[in-house]
């Protein structure tokens, strides 16, 4: 595999690339931020739908379900909250699998700025469902607009492949995690911060227009979306060139299950297959966490909220420094193993804890781990892939990110309560044995294997 030229074919990183890379650091940001809003107020909605719609309709219908999978999962009393909140991501994620390879091949054929485009008007629009979500049928039909649209990701991912060199992939890649990073450290701390306006006390009459408790979070993220979308207008210009190959291509089938269909360009799969096995179990982990830290230390809401913070900024600072500054030297491929060994004694240590000096330790090497895993894995499913199959290829791979994500909490949920918080870390550092192992067998960048089956 050659060298692929950076856009335009000129210089690696020249001024046009780095504007387009900000452009697209930019828009994720903003997204993420809007995505994350929702996080801390997942038990205050539970509890407000369930003091206006009791056991009734669609919700009560939810609630039942949890309710039977929290006693079967052998969750304490808090179990139908967490399980609320985390059926909610898991829709949101399990959209994100159908609909990430969509979005990454009609944007292949289309073109990216389109599909950017109309994916933020989409989320602008799915936030303003929210903000008139009286019925939590219309905060179902609200959030399934967001998980369709929030398959721009792939396409974001695709345009940093669309600018950067071989060399400076990773580099490109990391700055989508850093987005990612701040993203989520902003986002739930705007969502808590907002929601305490609660519009229906100062203004009764505005419920009967659906305007509810959490309507100041929807604003916030509906502002930010119709932000993103005049800043993505005005300045995001095209990076798929006009002539190439992938806009006479059929598009991908939307079959979920072909997704895991072996890719034949090489090492395209096994790095699809690393990085499932690894995100499902990070998740879960971190899903857990919160839990954990509460059943041992008695966390609560801010204890827990200085945690997560503490995790982002890792997150954040390590893919802005040392991937950003060594991801060329080292590799993306012997970074992803390094980041794969660096998490499991993170994981061991956080399921040791006896102290919560050790406990952020622990969190330290995992969340140092990730941030070299998820941008290098990234990294390397796009210089296994032609130029021309950008679009496509990512989004499989941000799809099954999405599924992990999705399935990871819930598995973890089950194993969390029934074998307690300990085992579960330690489970999940043996199993990324699986995905170390995978990810030291993929073939190098530019290499001759002729098939990854």
């Amino acid at each position: 595999m050659q060298k692929r030229a950076g856009l335009a074919g000129q210089v690696p990183m020249n001024a046009a690339s780095k504007s387009v890379l900000r452009v697209v650091f930019v828009t994720l940001f903003l997204d993420l931020v809007g995505f994350s809003i929702i996080f801390p107020l997942f038990p205050s909605m539970l509890e407000h739908y369930l003091l206006h719609e009791g056991h009734s309709g669609l919700f009560g219908k939810m609630l039942r379900g949890i309710e039977l999978f929290s006693e079967s999962a052998g969750a304490g009393p808090g179990g139908t909250v967490v399980l609320f909140g985390g059926l909610l991501g898991s829709l949101y994620s399990l959209l994100q699998f159908l609909f990430a390879p969509v979005m990454g091949s009609l944007s292949d054929r289309y073109g990216r700025r389109p599909v950017l485009l109309v994916s933020v008007a989409g989320l602008a629009l799915s936030y303003l469902l929210w903000f008139f979500s009286e019925t939590f049928l219309m905060l179902v039909a609200a959030r399934l607009i967001g998980g369709i649209m929030s398959g721009n990701i792939s396409t974001a991912t695709a345009v940093v492949a669309d600018v950067t060199t071989d060399e400076e992939r990773p580099k490109g890649m990391a700055l989508i995690g850093i987005a990612f990073g701040i993203g989520f450290i902003l986002g739930p701390a705007l969502g808590g911060i907002s929601a305490l306006l609660d519009l229906t006390k100062h203004w009764p009459g505005l419920v009967v227009y659906g305007v509810n408790p959490f309507s100041v979070p929807a604003l916030v993220a509906f502002l930010l979306s119709v932000g993103n979308l005049i800043f993505v207008a005005t300045n995001f210009r095209e990076t798929l060139p006009k002539d190439s190959v992938a806009r006479n291509r059929p598009m991908r089938t939307v079959n979920p299950l072909k997704l895991f269909h072996g890719e034949t360009y090489p090492g395209v799969t096994r790095t699809n297959f690393a990085y499932f096995l690894f995100l499902s179990a990070f998740s879960g982990t971190e899903f857990a966490l919160t839990f954990l830290a509460a059943d041992r230390f008695g966390y609560g809401p801010l204890g827990n909220a200085l945690m997560l913070l503490f995790v982002g900024v890792v997150l954040a600072g390590m893919q802005g420094t040392y991937v950003q500054r060594k991801s060329a030297v080292i590799g993306a491929k012997r970074m992803s193993v390094h980041g794969l060994f660096m998490a499991i004694p993170g994981l061991v240590l956080v399921g040791f804890a006896p102290h919560p000096l050790v406990l952020y330790v622990g969190l330290f090497f995992m969340a140092a781990g990730s941030a070299q895993v998820i941008p290098c894995m990234t990294a390397l499913a796009s210089l296994y892939t032609p130029a021309d199959a950008q679009g496509r290829v990512l989004g499989v791979f941000r799809s099954l990110g999405a599924l992990a994500r999705a399935l990871g909490p819930l598995i973890a949920c089950m194993v969390y309560w029934r074998l307690g918080p300990a085992v579960t870390y330690y489970v999940v550092a043996v199993f990324l044995a699986v995905p170390l192992i995978i990810a030291q067998s993929l073939p190098q960048p530019g290499g001759t294997l002729a098939q990854d089956r």
